[in-house]
């Protein structure tokens, strides 16, 4: 999710009761938790890509997902402490 996210950041995340495009969430896939931004919404399935398009491997390759896969929508993002 580079550049929004690098490592080392600290999210703040909760658990969503809606979703919209641009949020960036936080998602089971292949038993990986792995961070996207929704880029489209239809029914109930989302469409998710990385920021960093060239180097991200995201529904591109793994193709739209149902809502119900996503934990956390990401509500915070602040710099490594310390």
């Amino acid at each position: 999710m580079s550049p929004t996210l690098v490592d080392g950041q600290i999210i703040l995340a909760y658990r969503p009761l809606n979703l919209k495009v641009g949020d960036v969430v936080i998602f089971k896939h292949r038993n990986l938790e792995k961070i996207k931004r929704i880029s489209k919404i239809s029914a109930n399935k989302i469409f998710l890509t990385g920021d960093n398009p060239t180097a991200s491997t995201d529904s591109r390759s793994f193709g739209w997902m149902n809502q119900d896969r996503v934990k956390f929508k990401v509500l915070l993002l602040r710099d490594r402490v310390g």
